[in-house]
């Protein structure tokens, strides 16, 4: 069951980190950015991404509230989803 639950674990983070590689590639490329400059953006974007993202936080909660499997799964996509209705 651990080795289950690990292993979603880390599909959905994975999956999430390629998210957020994909929206600070989008912001690489509208500041036309490229070699060392854009490796330098991208880090750094990664980083700020993968520390406040509305799912690092909503995952961050079901884990307080210590969910698993589909109440999981269910949490965290309603949270992320008053997380993007929600005024920035």
């Amino acid at each position: 069951m651990r080795t289950l639950i690990a292993s979603v674990t880390l599909a959905l983070l994975s999956t999430l980190t390629h998210a957020g590689n994909a929206a600070c590639d989008a912001k690489a490329a509208e500041k036309k950015l490229a070699g060392a400059a854009k490796t330098s953006f991208l880090k750094k974007c990664e980083k700020d991404a993968g520390a406040s993202s509305p799912s690092a936080v909503c995952l961050n909660k079901a884990a307080e509230k210590k969910l698993a499997g589909a109440a999981k799964n269910s949490f965290v996509k309603k949270c992320e989803k008053d997380a993007a209705a929600a005024p920035q």
